[in-house]
């Protein structure tokens, strides 16, 4: 069974953005230990101002700052719901610099996994791919956390 992984990057290279920064995402398609780079997706930009598409949301609640990822501090407040966790809805885990932490409660009531990491990519998607792999085949069950050691 296949899933997929959405990472936030500048060059295809290296993780390196925060997840309210980034204006595509590259899409993975895995399958088993296996992976190839399935499409980018574009962030939607909404003409509110927001970026990400963000919207006001009182089911989300509200925060005080603005830590929920999906733009910048002059507009955003945390109880937003972003158009960005719908985009990537269909993947099982995004991986990013950074998310804020109303958007990765919104990835978490879609049992969406976020990942925080900076390094190259070739290097986290193994390890990542290696960790649910082990889950999905009841080999080892390990915290996200030790999968980078």
């Amino acid at each position: 069974m296949g899933y997929r992984i959405a990472v936030a990057t500048s060059d295809g290279v290296n993780v390196d953005l925060h997840f309210g920064a980034t204006d595509s995402f590259v899409i993975y398609e895995v399958d088993g230990l296996d992976f190839e780079k399935l499409e980018i997706r574009d962030v939607p930009n909404s003409e509110d101002g927001y970026s990400h598409g963000c919207v006001s949301d009182s089911v989300f609640g509200s925060e005080s700052g603005c830590d929920s990822g999906c733009g910048d501090r002059n507009g955003c407040h945390g109880g937003e719901k972003s158009h960005t966790v719908e985009l990537l809805s269909d993947c099982r885990c995004v991986v990013s610099t950074k998310v804020g932490r109303s958007i990765v409660r919104q990835f978490e009531r879609r049992a969406i996994t976020t990942f925080e990491i900076m390094m190259p990519i070739n290097e986290v998607l193994p390890k990542i791919v290696g960790y649910y792999y082990r889950i999905d085949n009841k080999k080892i069950s390990i915290s996200p956390r030790r999968a980078f050691r």
